[in-house]
């Protein structure tokens, strides 16, 4: 049976997924359904994004639930390593073999005839640019090098999905530009994509699907825009300059969703801690509409992903997100 022939499947179907080391929780009470595409699963070190990929790919076995990969239980399920493409975090530490060598042997063992394994190894090689340097042996590579060809050897059998963890790791700047080019034609040709990073700029270019993890739970996930529109319910920094600072600052104290009024060393800003931002920016609007107030500039929380995360690990510890800018009460 083909790929083509396969009754529509979820790309991942986590249902109550927990898996402990010990008296530590690596991923705690997953639950997840996701169609075929391109997903960015971020999160910063120890936040359990290799756990749930080891979890993925049938390397670890989940404490608690089930997991199933394009239909398939991981863990027992040959076929489904077939499918599969996989780059993990781990240095690549082969010596006394090549490159071209290496890709080959492993092709081979999937089934590839002799010729087609050369010759598809030059390919991939050639398009994660080692191919000048693939007769080289790989613990002579650099570490950029070292990353490069282990994408090589996760994309070279032309697998459905592919899973890549922390693969900008050791990529200089021009290898990690090249890297995520060749990211963006893999999602743009059709074929799924799980990518887990702490590079959320880099991300944002390449799938517009996150899922954020920490503390081995799934914070949320979504479109980027769905996961901003989370932004209004989460409290957040805005400075405001205003030559009526001090009549603001009494306005804005009687007010239930402000968390904090702050005074910093210009004579003319404040820096507020909101939990309904949407209702301060309506309220200024209308304050100075009427006079009371005058309002010269409004700046808010970037709106980016890397800001949305940052709030959802704050609201996740129970601490106040406040940018540090400086200010004092």
């Amino acid at each position: 049976m083909t790929p083509n022939d396969r009754p529509e499947e979820n790309l991942f179907e986590l249902q109550n997924l927990s898996l402990m080391y010990g008296t530590v929780i690596g991923v705690n009470d997953l639950h997840l359904t996701l169609p075929k595409g391109a997903y960015a699963l971020i999160g910063p070190n120890g936040a359990g994004k290799s756990t749930l990929i080891g979890l993925m790919t049938g390397a670890l076995r989940p404490t608690l639930g089930s997991l199933n990969v394009l239909g398939e239980n991981p863990r027992n399920s040959g076929p489904l390593q077939q499918r599969l493409g996989v780059c993990p975090a781990t240095d690549l530490l082969v010596h006394g073999v090549s490159a071209q060598q290496w890709i080959v042997q492993l092709l081979r063992m999937s089934g590839w005839k002799k010729y087609e394994a050369i010759e598809r190894t030059y390919q991939v090689l050639e398009e994660v640019g080692l191919a000048e340097a693939r007769n080289r042996p790989i613990h002579t590579y650099s570490l950029g090098m070292r990353q490069r060809c282990k994408i090589a050897q996760a994309i070279a059998h032309r697998p459905e999905l592919l899973i890549l963890d922390e693969p900008f790791n050791g990529l200089d700047p021009i290898g990690r530009f090249q890297m995520s080019e060749l990211l963006i034609q893999w999602a743009k040709s059709g074929k799924s994509l799980l990518l887990a990073s702490h590079v959320l700029h880099e991300v944002e270019r390449i799938t517009d699907s996150f899922m954020l993890i920490f503390g081995g739970r799934l914070l949320a996930s979504g479109t980027a825009g769905e996961l901003r529109r989370l932004l209004a319910d989460l409290p957040q920094d805005v400075i405001v300059q205003s030559k009526t600072r001090d009549q603001l600052a009494s306005l804005l104290a009687e007010k239930p969703w402000i968390r904090a009024v702050h005074r910093d060393s210009h004579p003319d800003r404040l820096i507020l801690t909101v939990d309904r931002p949407i209702e301060l920016y309506e309220s200024l609007a209308l304050w100075a509409s009427n006079g009371l107030v005058s309002v010269e500039r409004i700046t808010g929380t970037d709106g980016d992903i890397s800001t949305l995360f940052r709030l959802l690990i704050s609201r996740h510890r129970g601490e106040r997100a406040y940018q540090n800018t400086g200010a004092s009460s």
